[in-house]
């Protein structure tokens, strides 16, 4: 049997699990340094290694993450671990990915046990290290690329039905406030953040996601839609108790293979769409937006300009994560932030709305170059900080 996730849990003075739907605990809203993150996605298939290493590695005030393992296989990857939390809508795979099924079978309970093995593995090094985590992230796809992914009984994707999307969003809104409730179990006292990533949204917003056949792509979803979703999903975030909210835009080419290389029209028309999708997501009103710099231009930092003026954080994907090489130098990363930093305007009093990550997952290199990105993000961070005081 799985021992229960906050057996043996020390307690923070004053603190203790909240009741479901309860207030999150407070949390500063700005910090006063630059801080540091990771995305979730980690090497390996050691749930427990996986835990020491993000809470030793980002202490307070930088913030430490629940890590997914999709080297694991089934069930621990993007797509499953989320479809796992949905409510009363099983999920099975199929050769051409998740589908949402009738009842639930081997492939629904194996992504199940995998989220519940990594909260325990959590709550158990925290306890074994008397450890009171002030906060911890946890992430997951957000409603719409999650409808982009799923598949329905007949194959389709389940983009394809507004009652589906509509169902799908519902259902994984009441999915995690459950988890954030176990969240808490596992880590008394600790303020959550919830990330919420949509990888597949440019493709989603440009039409260019294939149907099931490949033969066509599926019709775009109206921008007012979206933005409603979004309002909605995080609104239910911190109904549950999250809180702060990131709508995490990093893309993921893996999450929707189309096995054709896009045209150019096609790239141009999804660099548009993901233009427009940043400015939804700030209408949306998350805490903070996570954007990977590599993919920002002009006008994009225009855009994060203006939300850091008006207060919302920002997550800059800055240090690569490439199998076999080194992290660019501290430096060369701080001139990325700074240039444009500079060359807009910005006052430097406003770098502690920063969070410096990993430009994507690190599932992709091995446990030690995950460190060094790690490490190098913190350096960034540290040396940003510096700049603010200056």
């Amino acid at each position: 049997m799985t021992p229960s996730p906050h057996a043996g849990l020390p307690k923070a003075p004053g603190s203790g699990p909240a009741p479901a739907g309860s207030a999150a605990p407070p949390v500063s809203a700005v910090p006063e340094s630059v801080t540091a993150t990771v995305l979730g996605p980690w090497p390996g298939t050691d749930p427990v290694e996986a835990a020491k290493v993000g809470l030793g590695l980002l202490p307070e005030p930088h913030l430490p993450a629940l890590a997914a393992l999709p080297s694991r296989g089934v069930g621990s990857d993007a797509v499953g671990r989320t479809a796992a939390l949905l409510v009363e809508m099983p999920v099975d795979v199929q050769p051409y990915g998740w589908r949402i099924v009738d009842r639930p079978g081997l492939d629904h309970r194996r992504a199940a046990s995998a989220l519940r093995t990594d909260l325990n593995v959590l709550a158990d090094v925290v306890g074994a290290g008397q450890l009171a985590p002030v906060q911890v992230k946890v992430h997951l796809l957000g409603p719409v690329s999650l409808a982009a992914a799923l598949h329905l009984h007949h194959g389709e994707r389940a983009l394809s039905d507004h009652g589906a999307r509509r169902d799908i969003a519902d259902s994984l809104a009441d999915g995690m406030a459950a988890h954030a409730a176990s969240l808490r179990e596992a880590v008394p006292g600790a303020a959550l953040t919830l990330q919420v990533d949509e990888p597949a949204v440019a493709r989603v917003l440009a039409g260019t996601i294939p149907t099931s056949s490949g033969y066509r792509t599926l019709r775009s979803i109206p921008t007012a839609e979206l933005r409603r979703v979004w309002m909605q999903f995080l609104a239910a975030a911190r109904a549950a108790g999250f809180s702060r909210t990131a709508l995490n835009l990093g893309q993921d080419g893996a999450l929707l293979a189309t096995g054709t290389p896009a045209g150019d029209g096609t790239a141009a028309a999804e660099r548009k769409a993901w233009q427009t999708a940043v400015g939804l997501a700030l209408e949306s009103g998350p805490d903070a937006l996570a954007v990977p710099l590599d993919l920002l231009d002009t006008g994009h930092w225009e855009q994060l300009a203006e939300a850091l003026e008006s207060g919302t954080g920002v997550w800059a994907g800055l240090v690569p994560a490439r199998p076999g090489q080194a992290p660019p130098s501290y430096a060369s990363l701080v001139d990325r932030v700074m240039v444009p930093w500079r060359g807009l305007g910005l006052d430097p009093a406003l770098l502690n709305q920063l969070r410096i990550t990993p430009a994507t997952g690190l599932a992709e290199v091995s446990p030690q170059e995950a460190r060094r990105v790690v490490e190098r993000t913190l350096e960034v961070a540290e040396e940003l900080t510096a700049i603010r005081y200056r």
